[in-house]
């Protein structure tokens, strides 16, 4: 792996939710070194060392006061009350800035992103937040550019989501860069959660549930899946889900939040990561095995969506 996470620090006020919370428990808290997953040094920090009251009046002893911040590797900045977004506490702000300052990973989770805001280390950036929120943000910090639909944003090192289960979206993205596409999708399947969902995925998805099994183009995604290496185009899906192109291309995004050609290359990329992490299979054969046809577009799609090149994710992630 290209790096090694070793001090996660989530950070939380008066007033924190004890679900986005749990969010960063789960994903760094748990031991999970017998699926083969590093542990982390999970710690929870506040400015002011024990009862913390949370958002629903139930109240954690907190034992660690920010200090134990300074030699993060990761910063989790859970959400704090409205009521708090325009008088942030300094000794917080600080905490923020000197991640930002060592090139630590800073996380914000829905209203979290107010806090690293008013920190100063976004401005000129892109970001997000909870979608109820993301005009306010805009407001009170004008040097931010604001993508109210984004499930998550990344820039340079800094993370910030949109609300609730976004969080995890945004930890699990996290991980795939710093443990690998195939490790993170243990500790996904160990969440019951999907692995990946891409950060341009829209917040608010029309129809989230769908009102029947039978209406439900599940077993078309699933069918894609299983053949990533055919040539399936939006027109054979359509065709397979008996729908006018025009009517499931509009479907496909009710349900899944993006376009079906956006979703089909972020599944592609899924397995390219994970057939250069399990296999010695050269490059050419695997844009081949992950439908991409040829080196060249492989390594214009992955390199978009990841980050970097396949052979330099192969250097970091490979696990032969």
């Amino acid at each position: 792996m290209s790096e090694y996470i070793r001090r996660v620090v989530a950070l939380v006020e008066p007033g924190f939710t004890p679900f986005e919370f749990g969010i960063a428990c789960e994903v760094f808290g748990l031991d999970r070194t017998d699926d083969g997953v590093p542990s982390f040094d999970f710690r929870v920090a506040t400015s002011v060392p024990g009862p913390v009251r949370t958002s629903i009046g139930l109240t954690m002893d907190i034992e660690n006061g920010l200090d134990v911040a300074a030699e993060a590797d990761v910063l989790v900045v859970l959400p704090v009350p409205r009521a708090t977004w325009s008088t942030p506490p300094a000794e917080v702000l600080d905490v923020i800035r000197a991640a930002a300052e060592r090139d630590a990973w800073i996380v914000g989770v829905c209203s979290g992103s107010f806090r690293i805001a008013a920190a100063g280390v976004l401005d000129g950036l892109r970001a997000t937040t909870h979608w109820m929120y993301a005009d306010v943000l805009a407001k009170m910090h004008p040097a931010i550019d604001v993508d109210p639909d984004a499930l998550y944003v990344q820039q340079g090192r800094i993370i910030t989501s949109a609300g609730t289960a976004a969080g995890i979206d945004a930890c699990l993205h996290l991980l795939r860069q710093t443990i690998g596409a195939e490790l993170t999708n243990t500790v996904a399947r160990r969440m019951v959660v999907a692995p990946q969902r891409e950060g341009g995925q829209a917040q608010y998805i029309s129809r989230p549930i769908p009102p029947s099994a039978e209406l439900s183009l599940a077993p078309v995604a699933e069918w894609a899946i299983d053949n990533l290496h055919d040539d399936i185009s939006v027109a054979s899906l359509a065709a397979r889900a008996h729908m006018s192109d025009r009517t499931f291309a509009r479907r496909f995004v009710g349900e899944y939040g993006t376009t079906p050609a956006a979703w089909i290359i972020r599944q592609r990329v899924g397995l390219a990561q994970r057939l250069l992490e399990q296999t010695d299979d050269d490059i050419e054969s695997v844009a081949t095995r992950a439908g991409f046809g040829s080196a060249a577009v492989l390594r214009q799609n992955f390199s978009r969506t990841v980050g970097t090149t396949p052979t330099a994710y192969r250097r970091r992630f490979s696990r032969l």
